[in-house]
């Protein structure tokens, strides 16, 4: 799974084929089967357009995607979020984290062994205790995001939701390419033995991505994101 997840992080387009074949080039024999059960379970799908038959979660909690004309000026407007899979010596862990998109400040995140809909509903709380709630929160169709309970908590608080079109590479860019981010210049390049030593590292990651200067907005994002709260106040 670790030797998956390097090898689609660098090309997250490949699909199953390109996987098998990836491993026999290694020497490695191993069936298709058994690589869609491991992407399943890492919580990757391949990115192609296709005709929309399946859908991850129930058809009722499926939104529109509503950023495609929408000009983002400001923090607090549109969050992100999305579920990484992190992987381990012994196993792994799932990383889910909120940017806000106007400013590129990651605003939340958190740990799980499993990927449940209150996990993700408890680092939104918290960000939303400490940050305010935005206007938008934009996410895949998974279903964490797809359940009554995300859908209660976000109209309980005016907040309205935004999915991804099935097989659209970049609606989910930005937090997408933190998830990469963080992994090539950090995870792989420091194994971590336990999940203490693991949440320490992802903390001072997370930190110092938020106060360097972020190359899409040439700007830092945690200063960022206060002046721009500041002039809306």
């Amino acid at each position: 799974m670790k030797a998956m997840d390097e090898h689609l992080t660098t090309f997250p387009a490949e699909g199953v084929k390109s996987v098998v074949n990836m491993f026999k080039l290694k020497g490695i024999t191993v069936g298709p089967k058994r690589i869609r059960r491991l992407l399943r379970l890492m919580c990757r799908e391949t990115i192609y357009r296709r005709v929309n038959l399946n859908k991850s979660g129930k058809r009722e909690y499926i939104k529109h995607y509503l950023l495609k004309h929408l000009q983002i000026e400001r923090s607090n407007q549109v969050w992100y979020t999305d579920i990484t899979y992190i992987p381990m010596p012994h196993g792994f862990m799932y990383l889910t984290a909120y940017m806000d998109v106007y400013s590129r400040k990651i605003i939340g995140w958190s740990l799980s062994n499993t990927m449940t809909v209150d996990w993700c509903l408890e680092v939104m709380e918290q960000a939303t205790a400490k940050h305010g709630n935005p206007a938008i929160i934009n996410s895949d169709q998974g279903c964490q995001y797809t359940s009554a309970k995300w859908h209660k908590f976000m109209n309980d608080r005016s907040i309205q939701i935004s999915m991804d079109g099935k097989g659209h590479a970049l609606d989910n860019v930005w937090i997408e390419r933190f998830g990469r981010s963080i992994k090539y210049n950090h995870i792989y390049l420091n194994p971590f033995e336990d999940v203490l030593e693991l949440w320490k590292g992802i903390d001072r990651y997370i930190r110092y991505y938020n106060y360097k200067i972020h190359q899409g907005t040439n700007d830092i994002p945690a200063q960022r994101y206060l002046a721009s709260v500041k002039s809306a106040a």
